[in-house]
């Protein structure tokens, strides 16, 4: 029998233990669909999640229910944002919640939230993300029946860890951010009256219209809340919390009616120990302040009272005091002493508008520097409304050994003002600057800044402003940096509407220095990966871009300016600064034993940043120049084998890079030049030691090149040379054609060459033919140059020309002889013919001269001619083309000797 029963509770066991195993696979589409619905038929919004997880031993006896990767996305009209995002939300609930009907609602007994993020929006039109319950239905019928919503809670116990919440009220310029928030509550939320015990850490950033007030401060509350369900009243019954290491204890209640929120909290430090003021700074700054020393009392006490709805806020005030405190870190050798804060926060009349801030007095000393100021700030929330002055002198040397500042604020200087103000924002907002007053000096003098982000360390001698309610006068500006030195004076115009309204900042500046280093306000940039080329992991460097808030105007004068290698004497210019547009006019700087003039404009208003500039060139050294200037080896790079000076006239443009260097593949413009005197030294360029070797008969060191013009234009990496013309003795060169940035070259030389310089045997020839209209023959010889600027290569077609001109030199030889020839037989038949006109002249007597004339020319037959009157006529004509015969004959032989 026991044997039986144990079988039988052994396979009840088994059948249960397979039903635990096997019920989650079954349930877990069920329940993920069930709360997908419910969730997604109640919001304006998209509610998912990626997997659902249920596991009846986890927790037994009740069920685990583990949602991860969950979203809620936005709808219209913060369509696509993410209302809340969650890596797991972990459920605990009755195993029997798990067979209820869809429209049964649940009940959960734990929650744990992970790696959750929480963003909620206002956005300019005052529309709030987080608006997303649709209206039931049903309301009304719920209400009457007492009904309740699809899920109710039964807490026990709740958490939320690693999760982030971020209020961005975009309408009023309200940033909250509160980071690593680790938050658990225990109690039963199921009663009408109950208490909750939570204990939550976090760190805090709050910025409000662009001003940060909180930084990451750490955050910390243990807090004891009784809950009363039926009239929604949380009371705040043991609590502490920690502001940095600021203890703050308090007490009081917050109530949630229909209509408003009632809100009645006290709040105060359980000390009054100085310490607890340092403790209110962020760690970052202050330090470990255990072993700090300090005397003398900080208090923190203060209330809020009211209701909170649509239009009006609590009354509240906050009272912050310290008399004649004083503290001192250990390991600094002064002390911060004689410290008196007596500052009050209040709202007496729960209307936002009417908040103040009364800083009646704040002052302390180091050794014996003392800073005084007091404000009185009314209206904080509406038109706001400040005077405030401040006035005394410090030594910021002693700053750094007071109080641990970051290395970043190591300065060292004498800092010295007097200053009152008062205006209010509706003033400033509307430019009306005369009813504001501004009034008092800032000195500065011996002051020292160093810093990584700076190559040398900035020295001020001295700079003494005065302020007036329009402008700020910068009285006297002297300093140095590296071999730089400068003095300034000028005028700034509209410093409050700069400050507080966004609006341009103007000034007028006059600028002097003996020696001007533009790298010395230049910081080396880190190395490129292997090879030059830049890896897609690589962060680029950030564009520079001229400040949109500037306009102002710079007259500047300096006795020398080193820029990379050059150094410019006597500089003289303006700058005119505004819309992101540098604009130089009327720059003059002596350099290269000449001078240069430029004007022209930076800009870095779009998407790049581009320039156009006009340089006016006036007796440069050449060589010195083109050696010097990247620009000038790009646009002439034969230009480095010539010694002399240059008059020019440049205009580029182009894209510049983010370091506001020139991209060469962008630039576009012309060149003109003229050589007011130079000599070639070819052994200096590749390209004309390459065409010295082709045509022998040229000199080019010996090239005369005064007043010599010529005229360039580049455009989309190409340089193209107007053709111009080169004399050297009697040859005349025509020069012509292009190269690229990267001195591929593309040119042709047309040398009209004498007949004198092509050899001896053209010369003969022309010696023979004697003929006075030859003395001035050229033929042209191209040499075309191309290949590499480095390794040229160069041809010409001189033997073909050489070779064609002897052709044509023996066809007029020829020609000449056989116009000769012919020129000779027709005297001499002249002589023998044309003077026998005597017609009784017997047939005999005329045979015998022509007998005669064919044994004179050699052309006499060795048979015996019978003439008769008949055929007189024939053989007059046979012996002139005897005669002609010969003579041509010999002609050709001669030519073919000569040939």
């Amino acid at each position: 029998m026991k044997k039986r029963l144990l079988k039988i509770a052994l396979g009840f066991f088994a059948f249960l233990l397979l039903l635990v195993i096997a019920v989650p696979f079954f349930l877990e589409g069920k329940i993920a669909d069930i709360i997908k619905n419910k969730v997604n038929q109640n919001i304006n919004a998209t509610f998912d999640f990626e997997q659902a997880k249920l596991s009846l031993i986890k927790s037994f006896p009740d069920a685990y229910l583990d949602l991860q990767g969950v979203s809620l996305v936005n709808k219209v009209p913060f369509e696509g944002d993410t209302l809340f995002a969650a890596k797991d939300i972990a459920l605990e609930l009755s195993v029997k919640e798990l067979f209820k009907r869809q429209e049964d609602p649940i009940a959960i007994k734990k929650l744990t939230l992970d790696g959750a993020l929480l963003h909620i929006q206002v956005d300019s039109l005052e529309n709030v993300n987080y608006d997303i319950a649709l209206p039931s239905k049903t309301d009304t019928q719920q209400t009457d029946s007492g009904s309740s919503s699809d899920f109710k809670l039964d807490l026990r116990q709740y958490a939320v860890t690693g999760t982030k919440i971020i209020y961005d009220d975009y309408a009023t310029g309200m940033h909250l951010e509160i980071s690593d928030m680790n938050h658990v509550g225990t109690g039963d939320l199921s009663l009408a009256n109950s208490q909750l015990q939570t204990k939550t850490d976090a760190l805090v950033s709050f910025a409000f219209d662009g001003t940060n007030y909180l930084d990451n401060n750490a955050v910390a509350l243990d807090a004891l809340l009784g809950i009363d369900l039926e009239q929604s009243k949380f009371s705040f019954l043991e609590n502490k919390a920690l502001v940095n290491q600021l203890p703050l204890v308090f007490d009081g209640f917050v109530k949630l009616n229909d209509e408003n929120q009632e809100v009645d909290i006290n709040f105060n430090t359980p000390s009054s120990d100085f310490k607890n003021f340092l403790a209110v700074i962020p760690e970052g700054y202050s330090k470990n302040i255990e072993n700090v020393t300090t005397t003398g009392n900080f208090e923190v006490s203060g209330f809020f009272k009211g209701l909170v709805d649509d239009t009006h806020i609590p009354t509240f005030g906050i009272s912050i005091n310290s008399e004649n405190a004083s503290f001192k870190y250990p390991d600094l050798p002064k002390a911060v002493t004689n410290i008196f804060l007596k500052t009050e926060i209040k709202n007496t009349t729960g209307i936002t508008e009417d908040t103040f801030v009364d800083i009646d007095r704040l002052s302390f000393k180091i050794d014996d520097d003392r800073f005084n100021l007091n404000a009185k700030i009314h209206e904080l929330l509406g038109n706001t409304k400040v005077k405030a002055h401040a006035d005394g002198k410090i030594n910021l040397a002693n700053i750094s050994k007071a109080y641990p500042v970051s290395n970043d604020f190591n300065l060292k200087g004498i800092l010295a003002t007097d200053l009152t103000t008062a205006f209010d924002m509706a003033s400033v907002e509307n430019q009306q600057y005369k009813n504001t007053t501004t009034n008092g000096t800032f000195k500065l003098a011996d002051f020292q800044y160093k810093s990584e982000e700076l190559k040398h360390p900035v020295t001020i001698d001295e700079a003494v402003m005065t302020f007036n309610p329009t402008t700020v006068s910068l009285n006297s500006f002297s300093g140095k940096m590296g071999q730089t030195d400068f003095k300034a004076t000028g005028t700034l115009i509209n410093l409050l509407g700069f400050v507080f309204n966004d609006e341009k900042l103007e000034g007028n500046f006059n600028l002097a220095s003996d020696t001007f280093a533009v790298g010395d306000f230049m910081v080396e940039e880190p190395a490129e990966p292997d090879g030059g080329a830049i890896s897609g992991d690589t962060k680029l460097a950030e564009r520079i871009k001229i400040p949109s808030f500037l306009d102002c105007t710079i007259q500047a004068r300096a006795a020398n300016v080193l820029y990379d290698n050059l150094n410019l004497k006597n500089v003289v210019g303006t700058l005119l600064i505004k819309e992101e547009i540098a604009t130089l006019k009327d720059v003059q700087a002596g350099l290269f034993g000449g001078t240069i003039g430029m004007d022209g404009a930076v800009a870095t208003k779009g998407e790049v940043s581009n320039f156009e500039m006009n340089l006016d060139i006036s007796n440069f050294q050449i060589a010195e120049s083109f050696k010097a200037l990247d620009l000038f080896k790009i646009l002439a790079p034969v230009a480095n084998a010539l010694e002399g000076k240059l008059n020019s006239n440049i205009t580029l443009s182009g894209v510049l890079k983010d370091d506001m260097t020139p991209n060469l593949a962008t630039l576009s413009g012309s060149l003109m030049g003229e050589l007011l005197s130079a000599q070639v030294n070819t052994k200096e360029a590749s390209v004309l030691k390459a065409l010295n070797n082709s045509v022998t008969f040229i000199d080019l060191d010996a090239l005369d090149l005064k007043d010599l013009k010529t005229a360039l234009t580049f455009n989309d990496g190409r340089v193209a040379v107007k053709p111009f013309k080169l004399t050297y003795k009697d040859i005349t060169i025509n020069i012509s054609g292009n190269h690229t940035f990267d001195k591929a070259l593309e040119y042709q030389a047309v040398l009209d060459v004498p007949a004198a310089y092509l050899g001896n045997e053209v010369n003969s020839i022309i010696a023979k033919l004697d003929d006075d209209s030859l003395n001035g023959l050229t033929i042209p010889v191209t040499a075309s140059i191309t290949g590499a600027y480095n390794s040229p290569n160069v041809t010409t077609d001189l033997k073909s020309g050489v070779t064609n001109l002897t052709k044509r030199l023996v066809e007029i030889q020829k020609q000449k002889m056989v116009n000769q020839g012919k020129d000779k037989a027709k005297d001499l038949l002249g002589g023998l013919l044309g003077n026998n006109k005597d017609a009784t002249t017997s047939d005999s007597t005329k045979t015998k001269a022509v007998q005669m004339l064919g044994g004179l020319l050699g052309a006499q037959k060795k048979d015996s001619v019978t003439i008769d009157s008949s055929g007189q006529r024939n053989q007059v004509k046979d012996a002139a083309k005897s005669v002609l015969g010969n003579l041509l004959g010999r002609k050709k032989k001669q030519d073919s000797t000569q040939n």
